[in-house]
């Protein structure tokens, strides 16, 4: 969504770098840039004013003078604005102290608001609530039945007295508002602490559409009323959200569609324009794909820092602890990584989601944009079915794998002989990799690597150096030396004196003292 917003502010910021002090006309050409960029996503016109003054003051201040980076600092502005327009800090929803906490969902017709509320459902129950949705669309042709499907896939119940309409020429039957108002009762009866409300939308904003949903509003006192809206219309996003918020009064927003390739300007405008915050992002057709809202981390990745933190969080949902703790058990023992090993990991990474998602959270992930754009999905599940056409045996001992072995699984995998070389060689490398991370050497390529295998060497190897003599005849008589010196030093000796020179009568010792010497 905002990549093209992302590589014009990473080109800007290029400019800056290595410069010890900012003239003005280096912060007016960089500020006439990040205009034309957000002008460029569809950001609102008042937005884009405010924004680029703010930016453009703190850049001219002394806390860009004073700094040992202008550059840097001026990045750190930049970033501190965008988290401000976007809503400043993350908002999480506000839970009724008397349960349940009745949730409704306003916004236009073809917005996800149906789709949203299975993924939202799906997400509290993942958090422990017991989440019941409550179908209102009873205008929009089949709404009723994908909620109830949306419900069936999130495994979360569905309140449905009437079916809706199946078509656009059959007349809406049932009152939404009444419909409304008997589903937050039948979800208190049976115990559900959350009831998610989704309400009936039009193409285009109305009156009557703005009744109906303020007199659901007005039947069932929401917690939370959140304004859906499609994060790809650009700029009308401002009028549409400014209606809705005086039609209905919103408490929150929520983004849908950001995994599309529009510029996205809706995002950076709706939070500031209304002031209510952006708190979920819909990210695709899936009901996983569904986020909260980070402010300050939808900057950083605007801003190509990446988002590590949301990385580790989907891996901490995602990753099965039973076989991480076996992995690190097997790195720690330095067995040997096998083929069914590399099989599980690949079957932990896809739970995670799309990887072009993934990488794209990493930090400079806009310098590879061009390759990550090219890197083809379908690769995972090819090399996947070439791993399960080895037998058990050829997975834990791939040097067998010969000729004959290696066009019988490309055959029974439906991939060439090359691509099952390809991928042999590349698990090669990676098994050479984990032998030497697990000996203490380190990531190849890696600042440091190879210093704790070169350390127990040196240690190993610790000790008396031997002086060699290129002259055989020098050799052999000072090994004659040494052993001589050995055979002639005392033994038992604690001082380099046998036991035999020792004379107890010197010492003035106490009489009968002798006894504890040896000495009769």
């Amino acid at each position: 969504m905002f990549n093209s917003l992302s590589d014009r502010l990473t080109a800007t910021f290029k400019n800056l770098r290595g410069k010890g002090r900012l003239s003005e006309a280096d912060v007016d050409g960089t500020v006439r840039e990040i205009r034309r960029a957000l002008l460029d996503a569809d950001v609102a016109v008042p937005v884009v004013r405010a924004f680029v003054a703010q930016v453009k003051e703190r850049a001219l201040g002394a806390e860009v003078s004073e700094s040992l980076n202008p550059g840097q600092q001026v990045v750190k502005i930049v970033n501190e604005e965008l988290v401000a327009i976007l809503g400043g800090e993350t908002r999480r929803l506000n839970l009724a102290k008397n349960p349940p906490t009745v949730i409704m969902l306003a916004g236009l017709q073809g917005a996800g608001k149906t789709t949203l509320a299975g993924k939202l459902a799906k997400h509290l129950k993942a958090e422990g609530h017991t989440p019941m949705l409550v179908a209102c669309d009873l205008q929009r042709p089949n709404a009723v039945k994908q909620l109830q499907i949306n419900g069936e896939r999130a495994g979360v119940p569905v309140y449905a007295p009437h079916p809706g309409v199946s078509s656009e020429f059959d007349t809406p039957t049932g009152d939404p508002v009444a419909v409304a108002r008997d589903g937050v009762a039948e979800a208190k009866s049976k115990l559900h602490d959350i009831v998610i409300v989704d309400t009936a939308g039009r193409l285009g904003v109305d009156t009557e559409m703005m009744q109906q949903a303020a007199n659901i509003r007005a039947a069932i006192n929401p917690d939370e009323v959140l304004f859906v809206i499609d994060a790809m219309i650009g700029q009308d996003a401002v009028n549409t959200a400014q209606a809705f918020h005086e039609g209905v009064d919103f408490t929150g927003v929520v983004l849908s569609k950001l995994d599309g390739d529009a510029r996205g300007g809706a995002a950076l405008s709706v939070a500031s324009v209304t002031g209510k915050p952006v708190m979920f992002a819909s990210t695709g057709e899936n009901l996983d794909d569904f986020e909260i809202f980070h402010p300050d981390r939808m900057a950083s990745r605007i801003l190509d820092m990446g988002d590590v933190l949301t990385l580790i969080e989907q891996a901490e949902k995602n990753w099965d602890k039973g076989e991480a703790e076996r992995m690190a058990k097997k790195f720690a023992d330095q067995e040997d990584f096998t083929l069914d090993d590399f099989l599980m990991q690949m079957a932990q990474i896809k739970k995670m989601g799309s990887m072009k998602k993934l990488l794209g959270m990493m930090p400079g992930a806009q310098i590879s944009r061009q390759q990550l754009e090219q890197f083809d999905e379908r690769q995972i599940d090819r090399v996947e079915a070439i791993v399960r056409s080895m037998t058990p045996h050829e997975r834990v001992a791939p040097k067998i794998i010969n000729g004959s072995r290696r066009a019988r699984i490309a055959k029974g995998s439906g991939v060439s002989v090359s691509e099952v070389n390809q991928m042999l060689e590349r698990f090669t490398e990676a098994q050479k990799m984990m032998k030497k991370m697990a000996a203490g050497g380190g990531i190849p390529g890696m600042p440091g690597a190879g210093r704790g295998a070169a350390r127990k060497a040196k240690a190993k190897g610790k000790g008396k150096k031997q002086v060699k003599y290129g002259n055989p005849a020098k050799a052999a008589q000072a090994q004659l030396e040494a052993s001589q010196k050995k055979a002639s030093a005392p033994s038992g000796a604690a001082f380099g004196q046998g036991a035999q020179d020792f004379d107890p009568s010197s010492l003035n010792l106490p009489a009968g003292f002798e006894k504890y010497l040896g000495k009769k």
